[in-house]
């Protein structure tokens, strides 16, 4: 038992500790769900209404495709990379070999969730705290991580999810994609890089 567990009274908090580490990537997924559709909405709008954000700007802004509608997103994304290899800018070696079976196997999941931030609701925040009007976009942007790892960390619901980088392919106003759906496959290990290179403490 480590000095956090002994000393931990909160079990919220020890439950919220257990999901952080119990967090993976899955890229085997199916395009079934363990929970009503209505559950995963609830899960999304948790994450718009009360992650965090700098001066309470609220700028995150979510979407969530299910089934066709996720499919659809998935089709035009490999319509897409198909007209980049075209026109030569991806090798065709590189897509059928790897990029398309990869988009394919996103398609195929349950549901994708499209992140963006509403940089223009910054205008007025700017304006007032002039001091940091340059900081705003990437205080929001580090918001809007926060709702994507939110939407991530249910694995107790029986999800499997994967953070894709698809912008500015599918929107160029596009964060991120998160892609879910009933895990049918093992994660990869987790690996670490040494803590004592990422992690100082002053003061003990």
């Amino acid at each position: 038992m480590t000095v956090l567990q002994s000393t931990l009274q909160n079990p919220a908090t020890a439950t919220l500790l257990k999901l952080v580490q119990a967090r993976r990537i899955y890229y085997s997924l199916s395009a079934a769900s363990p929970v009503p559709d209505a559950a995963i909405e609830e899960i999304m709008q948790n994450a718009v209404l009360h992650v965090p954000s700098s001066f309470n700007s609220q700028t995150t802004r979510v979407v969530l495709l299910l089934k066709d509608e996720h499919q659809r997103l998935w089709d035009a994304t490999i319509e897409i990379m198909e007209g980049l290899v075209a026109v030569g800018t991806v090798p065709r070696e590189s897509f059928e070999g790897h990029t398309r079976p990869k988009l394919e196997r996103f398609r195929n999941s349950y549901g994708t969730v499209l992140f963006f931030v509403d940089y223009e609701a910054l205008a007025p925040i700017k304006d007032k705290y002039k001091l940091y009007a340059h900081m705003f976009d990437p205080f929001a942007l580090e918001s809007n991580a926060m709702a994507q790892f939110l939407g991530m960390s249910p694995p107790t619901l029986g999800f499997g999810a994967n953070l894709q980088p698809y912008n500015p392919l599918i929107d160029t106003k596009l964060s991120a994609q998160l892609v879910f759906g009933t895990p049918t496959g093992e994660p990869e290990d987790k690996t670490f890089e040494p803590l004592e290179s990422r992690y100082k403490v002053f003061g003990r």
